[in-house]
């Protein structure tokens, strides 16, 4: 990053931030002669006789496992013992014996291994290649699935694999020489996974020699707990990134209790993590950070720490568990029929504990793991009951009795995060889904996970993206995409003056935040003919004509139509455009303001027509290299071409662009008005 991009994160931090930082500094400092260049010489004293591994609570019941899932994951163990294992949109093919915890694959280039860790800057593409995918393969979930297909089959293939990569991350990682040691969320993770990697290998005659017995892992592990209890994350950057520290340091020093200090770290971490939960946590259930995926990956660290507690007696409380159980709840709240959340935000496609194949259905997973753990609710969308964690958790413990309601219905408006799901034809395959956004920019001061994002909508049709949000792709090494995929302009939204709404300082860095507010919701219940949202934001007073959008939304139900309006509160005009972007399922015909929409989604064929505002000049953008547009990114690391349709032309507060979209038998121009 550059000296500006520094100066600017510094205004975003307030004085007592500022202290802690300075802090971490001495700590790095000081650390800089407790650098261990070979893992064996290791000088750290630890536990001649560490305490015996507690006997498997999973012993003997293997086989109460679905048939389809237990085959599916020895699929993937079977294709990591071959050498192959996915990292986001790359396979790496040398996964077979000892991999290179270094490489990344995306770009071919190899982090730094034996520098100081704190000597390396992980932005710079130059020095460690693309970071996220350097990380990705040493947060060890791949050792998650051999240990559990050695569960699974009882198959020692499986479990002397898992072995070999311990002792080989052990050896090429000791303390604090490499890139895996520059930041804490690493940790947490990784120490998750080496907890369910025991638990998974109890069985196998080499488990105890691999790790209790095992000064180098006593050693690492002393290490990584050290270090999550000396540099957690906080301040603005107090985000997922300190629940995963919190989670992993609870989760191991309760697994793992070793050493002198682990009652403290225990205590330490748990009050950590139960006030993180509940802060970084609307009252509706939703994660503060208003990116989903990161929402699904509080929750499963969250869930699996928790249990953990549970397991060793150390409860994180009743207060930890209802958060979690609205978490649950909100999700399940927020799906479509295709069990598909809200695309919101930033993803980078991150897994809390992977007990499943690498390409399982995440969310239906959770819902199959809060159904085992709090009782599905009667409005929870139906689900298929073929997950393999939810089998895990709920075997490991159960959570305490917990007070208060849940909510009766599917909840419509989540009031404090700023979200409205409108909906007709719920749960059917002619489902209108559309998730209207009026809520906070982002969580904290730099709102690092956000986009400039603010009243743009998602409009899905049988689960299918019509109005897609166009999603992230890459967070490091690609700053001109980067910028497109957090931008006004990359979301369904109108844009003013060739301006983001909220003021970007760089990467993971907003300066400006715009607010928004919820002036009128009606009609949700879908015995009404309408539904209404209507909401504004202040993210363009700032221009020299200070301008406010406001729009509405409406879905008439027995039209089968939506239609979204626009206006400008202000005085004066500005240039301004109209993004809308069509799902890649989405074929397009654009002609004289009218675009034609069709897909084909299970065997069936869906239509749709968009009538355009025509005070705007329309065109049809897709795949656009310079500058970016007309894109869509289905996973971290991968980026397709779509349509993505844009209406130029001048706004002013005297005019309203109005948008409509008519779907099936309706798209000939014809159905009731509200």
């Amino acid at each position: 990053m550059s000296i500006g991009w520094y100066m600017r994160r510094l205004r975003r931090m307030d004085a007592a931030e500022i202290v802690h930082r300075g802090r971490d500094e001495v700590v790095r400092r000081h650390w800089r002669r407790r650098q261990v260049c070979v893992a064996r010489r290791d000088p750290t004293p630890v536990p001649r006789n560490a305490p015996p591994w507690r006997s498997s609570f999973l012993r003997g019941e293997a086989t109460d496992f679905p048939p389809a899932a237990r085959a599916r994951l020895i699929d993937a163990a079977n294709a990591l013992m071959a050498g192959r294992w996915p990292v986001f949109d790359r396979e790496r093919d040398d996964m077979a014996e000892t991999p290179d915890w270094f490489l990344d694959p995306a770009t071919s280039r190899r982090a730094p291994q034996h520098r100081y860790a704190f000597d390396i800057d992980c932005r710079s593409a130059d020095e460690t290649g693309n970071i996220k995918y350097v990380w990705e393969t040493s947060r060890h979930h791949h050792l998650t699935v051999l240990a559990a297909a050695y569960f699974l089959s009882g198959d020692e293939r499986y479990a002397c694999m898992a072995g070999r990569h311990l002792s080989s991350w052990w050896e090429a990682n000791p303390f604090l020489s490499g890139v895996h040691w520059t930041s804490g969320i690493e940790l947490g993770v990784r120490l998750v996974a080496w907890v369910w990697t025991r638990r998974l290998l109890d069985g196998w005659v080499g488990s105890r020699e691999l790790f209790e017995a095992n000064p180098v892992f006593l050693q690492q592990l002393r290490h990584h707990q050290e270090y999550l209890s000396r540099l957690s994350s906080h301040g603005s950057s107090a985000n997922n990134h300190l629940l995963a520290e919190a989670a992993g340091q609870f989760a191991a020093s309760c697994a793992f209790p070793y050493f002198e200090e682990t009652a403290a770290w225990r205590d330490q971490a748990a009050v950590t993590l139960a006030r993180e939960l509940d802060r970084q946590t609307f009252e509706c259930g939703i994660n503060r950070e208003l990116a989903t995926d990161y929402h699904g990956f509080v929750l499963e660290l969250g869930l699996a720490a928790a249990l953990e507690g549970e397991r060793a007696g150390h409860s994180l409380g009743k207060e930890a568990w209802e958060v979690l159980r609205r978490m649950m709840d909100a999700l399940a709240a927020m799906l479509d029929v295709r069990l598909r959340p809200p695309r919101q935000g930033d993803s980078d496609d991150g897994v809390g504990l992977l007990l499943d194949t690498p390409a399982f259905d995440r969310w239906s997973s959770l819902l199959a793991t809060g159904e085992a753990l709090f009782g599905a609710a009667v409005w929870w969308p139906r689900f298929p009951r073929t997950d393999l964690r939810s089998v895990f958790l709920s075997r490991l413990a159960q959570p305490p009795p917990l007070d208060g309601g849940r909510p009766s219905r599917r909840p419509v408006l989540f009031a404090d995060a700023g979200m409205v799901i409108l909906r007709d034809r719920a749960d059917s395959p002619d489902e209108i889904w559309c998730r209207c956004d009026h809520g906070p920019h982002g969580y904290l001061a730099i709102a690092a996970h956000a986009h400039a994002d603010a009243l743009s909508i998602e409009l899905r049709y049988g689960g299918i993206d019509i109005l897609a949000d166009p999603g992230t792709y890459l967070y490091h090494g690609a700053s001109r995409w980067r910028r497109y995929f957090c931008s006004t302009l990359g979301h369904n939204t109108l844009e003013l003056d060739a301006t983001d709404q909220s003021v970007s300082g760089g990467d993971f860095l907003w300066m400006r935040h715009a607010r928004a507010e919820l002036l009128d919701l009606r009609g949700t219940e879908e015995a009404n003919a309408c539904a209404e949202w209507h909401a504004s934001h202040d993210g363009y007073s700032r221009l020299d004509a200070a301008a406010r959008h406001q729009r509405k939304v409406r879905i008439d139900r027995k039209a089968r139509k939506v239609v979204v309006e626009d206006r400008i509160a202000g005085h004066g005009q500005w240039p301004c455009r109209l993004a809308l972007h069509l799902g890649p399922a989405v074929r397009c015909s654009l002609s004289d303001g009218i675009a034609d929409l069709r897909w084909a989604a299970d065997s069936r064929n869906g239509a749709a027509l968009l009538v355009l505002p025509p005070a705007l000049s329309w065109s049809a953008v897709s795949g656009r290299l310079d500058p970016p547009l007309g894109w869509y990114s289905p996973r971290f690391g991968e980026k397709v071409p779509t349509t993505t349709l844009v209406g130029m032309g001048v706004a002013d507060a005297n005019s309203s662009l109005v948008t409509e979209l008519w779907f099936g038998r309706n798209a000939e121009h014809g159905g009731a008005e509200c």
